[in-house]
């Protein structure tokens, strides 16, 4: 299958997001798709499947003029889209969710379990993964999650595949299989689109790359004749030299104790952060990192062990409680937990501190709406204004807007879980600012990422979890990458 995208544009109202773009992806070639958040690449592939409607321009496959009504005749055609916002019905089973809309029936026009059953359980097979297919999805690990929807995509004759940020909540294992999946698919002739903002992912796996940068196609070479410098330059337009800006806050006394914290899936976790410092929490998918700050938020139940902020003991049993604290917590999944998608930019960051706006009985919204261009306007959020929904926005720029939401309460502990995940560079640069910024004004902020070079790269002091226990903490300045991965693979 050929597909030529010729002088694609789109608006949305006055809002032109694509102007003129011309695309070719062909068979058997895994061509990546680069870009800042906000560029236009998911856009540009929901225009391909049929979600949005072209506002000008062609899609010609196999030489023959194409148009989409949604994403179901696509898929019907060959064409399937993984989104990188998981679209899951968190109460369904995992077998549920891989047949829902596809469901196979029997002869007598019931729903045929064994035959489901055995195609996803070889889609499984294909990525190496072990899910119970009668597990309900809510109950799963992002990562996981992430697996079946992949494994959705096998489930039909796909013969383009598009891949939006497909390995951010994978661990490495999962990596390694998923490229194994892709580099068999290529094989058997079938064209992937690939995005991402991780280069050692895109010079491993691509053919080619496109570049985008304002809705605009910038460039398009072969892996082979670029290098990540150049890729950078044309994706942020200048040149980026120093992807960790040195840190200048004064590290001072303890601000933030855990004290032998224990829950479902962790035990007797200590560790403490002082004033001005980034502490970075390292460890393999499934280590309990996520768990513990769950739980310090109030999100999920502590079994035993004492948290202290300054000194004073705290009662947490809800995240209103954490919030009152003192305690912001950018999640994880910031589309299920961290954002109302309906809501506005502003609604969104004003969400956790509405009472400061309430005066005589009040909202008052021109305080709220300072308040609120200030954080926007300093976290550099592309949107038309404060006013557009969240659920428009691009991932990195929704994470803005989270990390603006927790900013806004003035917070005395900052827990940072993945906050560049989904991030381009140019974005992700200015976050690791602006975590220098808000350390240098005091603020003691953890941070969990599964991505070691930036653990090393942002942190002052680096966590160690496995399997629920805390294995090591490591000072910056004795921090290594095998160091790291040592103590997360301990027994």
């Amino acid at each position: 299958m050929k597909i030529e995208m010729k002088e694609i544009s789109k608006s949305f109202g006055t809002n032109k997001v694509l102007e003129s773009i011309d695309l070719t992806i062909e068979s058997g070639q895994v061509h990546a798709l680069m870009g800042e958040n906000g560029a236009g690449k998911s856009t540009l592939m929901n225009l391909l499947t049929g979600l949005y409607q072209v506002s000008s321009g062609t899609i010609l496959i196999d030489g023959r003029e194409t148009k989409f009504n949604n994403p179901q005749e696509a898929e019907q055609f060959g064409i399937s889209f993984i989104h990188q916002e998981m679209n899951t019905w968190k109460d369904m089973t995992v077998l549920e969710n891989l047949f829902l809309g596809r469901e196979i029936k029997n002869k007598f026009g019931l729903l045929d379990n064994k035959t489901m059953q055995a195609k996803a359980s070889d889609a499984f097979k294909k990525l190496d993964v072990n899910i119970p297919l009668n597990a309900e999805i809510g109950s799963l690990s992002v990562g996981q999650q992430q697996m079946v929807e992949i494994a959705k995509s096998f489930l039909s004759d796909v013969k383009i595949l598009i891949m939006d940020e497909p390995t951010a909540a994978l661990t490495d294992h999962e990596v390694k299989n998923l490229f194994k999946v892709i580099n068999g698919l290529k094989e058997k002739g079938v064209g992937i689109i690939y995005i991402s903002h991780r280069m050692e992912e895109i010079f491993k796996i691509c053919d080619l790359i496109t570049v985008m940068r304002d809705g605009l196609v910038i460039d398009t070479k072969a892996t082979e004749d670029t290098n990540v410098d150049e890729l950078v330059r044309k994706m942020v337009g200048r040149e980026i030299t120093d992807y960790y800006p040195e840190k200048q806050a004064i590290i001072r006394e303890v601000v933030f104790k855990a004290n032998n914290l224990s829950g479902e899936r962790f035990k007797n976790v200590s560790f403490e952060v002082k004033s001005g410092e980034i502490l970075g929490f390292a460890g393999l998918m499934g280590a309990g990192r996520t768990e513990v700050m769950r739980a310090i938020f109030g999100i999920d139940k502590l079994t035993s062990g004492t948290i202290e902020v300054n000194g004073k003991k705290l009662t947490i049993h809800s995240p209103a409680d954490a919030i009152h604290e003192g305690i912001g917590f950018l999640t994880e999944d910031r589309k299920e937990e961290g954002l109302i998608l309906d809501f506005s930019i502003k609604d969104n960051i004003t969400l956790p501190s509405t009472k400061d706006f309430i005066h005589n009985g009040f909202f008052d919204d021109k305080i709220a709406a300072e308040f609120v261009n200030q954080l926007y306007e300093r976290l550099n959020v592309k949107a038309t204004s404060s006013e557009q929904a969240v659920g428009d926005l691009s991932g990195g720029n929704q994470q803005k807007v989270v990390l603006a939401k927790w900013i806004g309460i003035a917070p005395k502990v900052l827990i940072l879980d993945e906050p560049t995940r989904g991030v381009d560079v140019g974005a992700k640069r200015e976050i690791y600012q602006l975590m220098n910024e808000l350390a240098e004004r005091g603020v003691p902020i953890v941070m969990v990422s599964s991505d070691l070079p930036e653990v090393l790269g942002i942190s002052d002091r680096i966590v160690v979890m496995h399997e629920g226990k805390v294995t090591g903490i490591v000072d910056k300045a004795d921090a290594s990458q095998e160091k790291i991965m040592q103590l997360a693979t301990v027994d």
